[in-house]
Formats: C-alpha cells, sequence, structure tokens
C-alpha cells in the first residue's frame, strides 16, 4: 500500500511489532486463569439458562456454587461433566438441582478428564452450531438484500423500555440508519451478573439481556427487510459480564459489540486483571459469530488533550489490535477507536484532525474503523454543533471510515428527538454522497500540515509503546499513560472473581472456535 501520507510502513511494522511484543505479556497472564465471568458464560454455552425463585441467574447460581466450595479453578465444565456421566442428567437439570440444594456438584466421585471430554462432546457441538446457524443467517441476509455504504451510518437508541427502542429503532433504519445502537442502561456494565427477560425501565439506555437482544434483533430484521436493506445490531459485551453478554450476542444473532478491556479499566474502574482474561473469551466468542467489535480509544480524548494525547489513541489502537488477533479476531473485525475531538476553535484544528484519521485508516487498512464525532466540544449552540457534525462527517468518508457514530444536534441525549436523528442522517448522506471519490482524488502536500502532523503522531506512538514494552500494559495503566486515568492493578472492581486454572481446567471452546483441532 501507497501512502498518501508518506508513511514510513518500516516504522509501522515496527510500532507493531512493540504492540505484540506488549500484547504477548498480557496474553500468557490471561491463559493461566478464568473468571466467574467466563465459567457463567460456558454454563451458557452448555444450555444453562433461566432464573431461581429469587430471580439468580442460574449461570451465577452453579458458578457461585463452585466459587463458595473453593473449586472454580477446576471450571464449571469439569463439574458439569462429572454431574452428567453420574446422574443422567443435562445441564440445565443439574443448574435447577443446584439452586434447589439438592446437587453437590462437589460430592460427586470425579471421573477422568477424557470421560468428561468425550460427554460434554455432543452438547458443545450443538452450541457451536447454534452460533454458525446465527452467522449464516446474516450472511444471507447480506448476500440477497445487501446492505448500505461504508461508512455505516450507526445511530443511538436507549429509551430504557426495549419495545418503545424497536419504535425509534425502525423510525432510524427508515431513515436511513445502517447500524442501531442500544445503550445499556447506567451502572449495568459493574453488574456482576446479566438480568433476565424483557424489559421496560432503564435510565439512560435499556437493560442488555438475551431476551431484549432477541426482540430488537426480529424488528431489524422486519425493517430491513421491508427496506431491502440489513440493519446491523450493536450492543455493549463491556463490563463485569464481557463474555457472557458476548455469547447472548453470538446467541441472538448482534453484529457488533463494544469489546474492550481498556475502555472498562480507565472508565468504569474494572479491575484489570479481571477484564483483561474476561476480554479474552469474549473475542474468541465474537470473532467465531462474526461480529465487529468496537474499542474505546475514542474515549481518551474526552479526558486528556486530543492534540497532546493523539499518540495514545494509536499506542492504544495498535494494542488492542494484537489482543484481539490472539484472541482469533480477524482485522476485518475490528473497530478500532478514534474521535474528532479537537477544541474547533484551533487553528487548522481540522486539518490535524484530517491526518489522524487518515493515518488510523493506513495503519490498519483492513479494520472496520469506529470514527466517534465531537463531544467535548459540543455547547448549547446546536447550530455550531451540527457544523461541527459535518466537518466530523467529510472526514469520515474521505479517510473511508467504517462505522460513523452520528452526531447530533441535542448531543449527550441518549434518545435525541427523532427529527435531530433525521438531520444527523441527512447530513451524513448529504456528505458523503457529494464527497463520495474525494478520497481518491484529492492528495497531501508532502511537508504540509497533514502530513508533517501524521508522522509527528507515529514517532510519539512508537516512543511510547517502546517505553511499555519495558515495564508492561499493567504497569502502563498504573501510571495514566491512557486517558490521564490511573488504575490501580490489585484495584477496582471485579478481582474477586479471578482464579488461577488448575490441571483440571478444560474449555474445548476456545479450540473450536479459533478453528483448531
Amino acid at each position: 500500500m501507497q501512502s498518501k501520507l508518506g508513511l514510513d510502513f518500516k516504522k509501522v511494522e515496527k510500532a507493531k511489532g512493540l504492540a505484540k511484543d506488549i500484547a504477548s505479556e498480557v496474553q500468557t497472564f490471561v491463559e493461566q486463569y478464568t473468571t466467574v465471568a467466563v465459567e457463567r458464560t460456558l454454563c451458557r454455552l452448555m444450555g444453562i439458562d433461566g432464573v431461581d425463585e429469587n430471580m439468580v441467574p442460574l449461570p451465577n447460581v452453579v458458578v457461585d456454587h463452585l466459587k463458595d466450595k473453593g473449586v472454580l479453578n477446576d471450571g464449571v465444565l469439569f463439574y458439569l461433566a462429572n454431574a452428567m456421566k453420574a446422574t443422567g442428567m443435562q445441564p440445565q437439570e443439574i443448574a435447577e438441582g443446584v439452586a434447589k440444594g439438592s446437587i453437590d456438584l462437589t460430592r460427586i466421585e470425579v471421573t477422568d478428564k477424557n470421560t468428561l471430554l468425550k460427554i460434554l462432546d455432543p452438547v458443545v457441538n450443538s452450541s457451536i452450531e447454534k452460533i454458525r446457524a446465527r452467522r449464516a443467517r446474516r450472511e444471507k441476509y447480506l448476500n440477497t438484500i445487501g446492505e448500505g455504504q461504508k461508512p455505516y451510518l450507526y445511530v443511538i437508541v436507549a429509551t430504557g423500555n426495549i419495545y418503545e427502542d424497536v419504535v425509534q429503532a425502525q423510525a432510524a433504519a427508515r431513515q436511513g440508519a445502517d447500524i442501531i445502537a442500544v445503550i445499556r442502561t447506567t451502572g449495568q456494565s459493574l453488574l456482576d451478573y446479566v438480568p433476565y427477560g424483557a424489559t421496560t425501565e432503564g435510565f439512560g439506555g435499556t437493560f442488555a439481556t438475551q431476551e431484549n437482544f432477541k426482540i430488537m434483533r426480529t424488528a431489524l430484521d422486519e425493517v430491513g427487510e421491508e427496506l431491502g436493506r440489513y440493519i446491523r445490531l450493536c450492543n455493549y459485551c463491556s463490563g463485569l459480564c464481557m463474555p457472557e453478554i458476548a455469547i447472548m450476542g453470538a446467541f441472538e444473532g448482534l453484529d457488533v459489540m463494544l469489546n474492550d478491556a481498556l475502555y472498562g479499566i480507565l472508565f468504569r474502574d474494572i479491575n484489570m486483571q479481571r477484564t483483561l482474561v474476561d476480554q479474552y473469551f469474549s473475542r474468541i466468542i465474537n470473532g467465531f459469530a462474526g461480529v465487529i467489535i468496537n474499542t474505546g480509544e475514542d474515549n481518551y480524548l474526552t479526558t486528556a488533550d486530543a492534540v497532546e494525547a493523539a499518540h495514545t489513541v494509536l499506542a492504544s489502537d495498535l494494542i488492542n489490535e494484537q489482543l484481539a488477533l490472539f484472541a482469533g479476531l480477524p482485522e476485518e473485525q475490528m473497530g478500532l477507536g478514534h474521535a474528532f475531538e479537537m477544541d474547533p476553535m484551533l487553528e487548522n484544528g481540522f486539518l490535524l484532525e484530517l491526518a489522524q484519521a487518515q493515518m488510523t485508516r493506513e495503519i490498519f487498512p483492513k479494520a472496520t474503523l469506529k470514527y466517534m464525532p465531537p463531544t467535548k466540544f459540543m455547547t448549547g449552540n446546536i447550530f455550531r454543533g451540527h457544523l461541527q457534525d459535518a466537518l466530523f462527517n467529510i472526514i469520515g468518508v474521505w479517510t473511508h471510515q467504517g462505522i460513523q457514530l452520528l452526531g447530533m444536534p441535542t448531543e449527550a441525549i441518549h434518545t435525541p428527538f427523532m427529527s435531530d436523528r433525521f438531520l444527523s442522517i441527512e447530513n451524513a448522506k448529504y456528505i458523503f454522497n457529494n464527497m463520495r471519490s474525494i478520497g481518491e482524488d484529492l492528495e497531501f502536500k508532502e511537508g504540509g500540515i497533514v502530513r508533517s502532523r501524521a508522522k509527528h503522531v507515529l514517532d510519539n506512538a512508537i516512543d511510547l509503546l517502546e517505553k511499555m514494552t519495558s515495564e508492561g500494559l499493567f504497569n502502563a495503566l498504573e501510571k495514566g499513560i491512557f486517558g490521564d486515568v490511573k488504575r490501580s492493578r490489585t484495584g477496582g472492581k471485579g478481582l474477586s472473581g479471578v482464579t488461577a486454572k488448575s490441571n483440571n481446567y478444560m474449555n474445548p471452546f476456545i479450540n473450536l472456535m479459533k478453528g483448531r483441532k
């Protein structure tokens, strides 16, 4: 690939090599541990669903049972398979027995590991085929009715009531949206369980539940068939239930999911050890299900200066790319995040933003990049805000972004006026159509502002990555390298849910989903 910015691709390869070294150290740690969320995900993959008489999800009941007995390090599949052999029951029946107190998984005579793996095979293969069928359904839609052009027009819906969300989402699709993101209710990322069933009350968003996913997926398929255009559904598997929500999304046909441990660490104060382990399995699931992940680097620029901290966004993108590759996630499914967040009063700010967007596209040529609109410097002046969003849209189409999260005149309102959503979609469609080929027609002057800025950011990112290779990602997060936010390795939420794996531990889904034998 020839760089329009004159980037030195030897430097790009160096940066990716440094990021791989950093990610490799994290991966060595991650593979030694499991978490309560990973084990609950395995319960769901075994077909365990529903709640007990106290409305506690059955996956939580089973995993908490093993954790309280001090044997979670053996993994839930070891005990479920053992109980299946001893009782002849299926996993759902066993979970219900644990909930009633009639089954103690730790008091059943233990069978050898190879026998247990064979017992698991039929249920494991059934889950794998269920996910494959869901992915095939999406691909059939894409091959028959098609979809919108990139950048995909991404808008937010989040009333708190899933049934009202459906009305809003279908209206947005008819207005021209390609991706509907249902924002989660405030604080759900900090819940160490997934609520059950359809929900009609939420604050600042709507609960992410499997039933809500099913309702919205059905509604978007309905409107997509009406329009002759597949509509993608986005939700969020960040937080303390990353892999659980990822598997629910895989079962119900979600297309895009926020999936970024670094975002959870920095902006939700989730323990870094816990969420990096959770992230690995969740990304394996997303990769296998054909889900595009969104990462949260765009948020760094809301807490740090967009000019001074640009290189930290690039460095984080590079690390996130390598962590995703370790999980078997294809580059095409990486919605690496960046944002249009400079002070609009900055002289030549547009050129600096253009440089960074083009640089990100060239460094990650296959990625479905997620480009975020201006938020930090939005004011009550909706007319200026609309102009800022227009500038953002110009850069989006110019630099071939993958996902354009549209800004709204009523920015920061999770459920904006439907008229405002229409205006934002109209703005983007007008600019995208009129400037579709601008990226192919215009070049950047050697030694000019755009080229110089891109080279400067890349050089600074390399310097940062070199420092991080000696101290590691955990130490970097403790020092506040990203987003000017410092987090402790042993602080935050969820550390008690992390445990080292024993020799009994088994998770056949990892190899199957990553295409290994």
